[in-house]
């Protein structure tokens, strides 16, 4: 494992987007049970492609990974998971059906969009629940995957979830106790994810989005420390935005996103040839940094980059970082 700490860098590092850039083409892939994907492409049409796997479960529709990848060299591949973003049917509209969105789902979807794009192999970028994704992608297709690169590394195991929706309240009581309080009093001292689950898909729009702001408001009091990021930013969505993504995180999160627990960790050796860079905060208090660690160590081709500075939401240094090996793994 090569371990990497950004603390001695100096101060003022600053992350070099390119410019906004449009994308070339752009569609709805239909990937069954009714649903459809929206997928774009930018950059340079015969470059290295690079696919981009957003976190959240359901933070689609953002498009700033565009000026991430250089046009002259990448074929940059954006995409909305199920029921976000510009996906279709919207998970915000309690009439949809979740049973057709799972893991399972999602990586079919991300391999039909492969075929789809006529791609032969892919670098998978992505962080925070994209790089659980990524992980179960590219342990089920090795062969299609040619580097790797995860930010605010998560597994999704039980623990971890565990972790970010009970366990920090140990650092935050009052705003923990606010998104416990938030719950029907007989649901207080059980499962609080699968709790707000329910109540997601309660048939009172009234119920449906108390529950999604009192979800994100527990989100931003966990990153609320982290001034040189993006504090604020899931209250901030609109608000069926908010109602696809709480309600797609619960539902992913109260089912253990339908991985067995330490699967991703225990098969970090189908991983081996691929070339990985792992790049986490230590001050990320939601998704601690001994996540990231073992997955390094697990992974023999991985080097992990811890940022001193940094939380969940990133800074400075770590979105130089991200550029670093975005650039250098472009030069492969």
């Amino acid at each position: 494992m090569g371990v990497a700490s950004n603390a001695n860098q100096p101060e003022g590092v600053a992350a070099q987007p390119f410019p906004d850039i449009e994308p070339y083409a752009h569609g709805l892939l239909d990937v069954g049970d009714g649903n459809q994907i929206y997928w774009e492409t930018s950059g340079n049409p015969d470059g290295k492609p690079a696919l981009v796997v957003h976190g959240g479960p359901g933070g689609g529709g953002r498009r700033g990974a565009r000026k991430t990848f250089d046009p002259s060299v990448y074929r940059a591949i954006l995409f909305d998971q199920r029921g976000c973003g510009e996906s279709l049917p919207h998970a915000s509209d309690p009439s949809v059906d979740m049973a057709h969105n799972t893991t399972e789902h999602l990586i079919a979807d991300m391999e039909r969009l492969r075929v789809h794009l006529g791609v032969e192999r892919w670098l998978l970028y992505g962080g925070s629940w994209g790089s659980t994704l990524i992980l179960a992608y590219a342990q089920r297709y090795p062969e299609r995957v040619s580097e790797i690169i995860l930010v605010g590394v998560t597994m999704t195991r039980p623990e971890e979830t565990e972790w970010l929706y009970r366990g920090v309240a140990r650092f935050l009581p009052g705003p923990w106790e606010a998104f416990r309080d938030a719950l029907p009093e007989s649901e207080r001292d059980g499962n609080l994810v699968a709790a707000y689950s329910r109540l997601m898909n309660d048939a009172d729009p009234a119920v449906r989005a108390t529950a999604a702001r009192s979800w994100c408001t527990w989100e931003d009091a966990v990153i609320a420390h982290e001034s040189l990021g993006n504090p604020g930013q899931y209250s901030s969505k609109p608000d069926a935005a908010m109602l696809a993504f709480v309600r797609i995180c619960t539902h992913y999160f109260a089912n253990g996103a339908w991985l067995p627990d330490g699967q991703l960790l225990d098969n970090a050796h189908k991983l081996a040839g691929i070339p990985g860079v792992l790049i986490h905060g230590r001050l990320d208090l939601g998704t601690p940094l001994r996540y990231a660690w073992q997955l390094a160590k697990a992974w023999p081709d991985a080097e992990l980059h811890i940022i001193d500075e940094s939380g969940h939401t990133g800074s400075p240094i770590m979105r130089a970082t991200i550029f670093d090996a975005v650039a250098r793994f472009g030069r492969r």
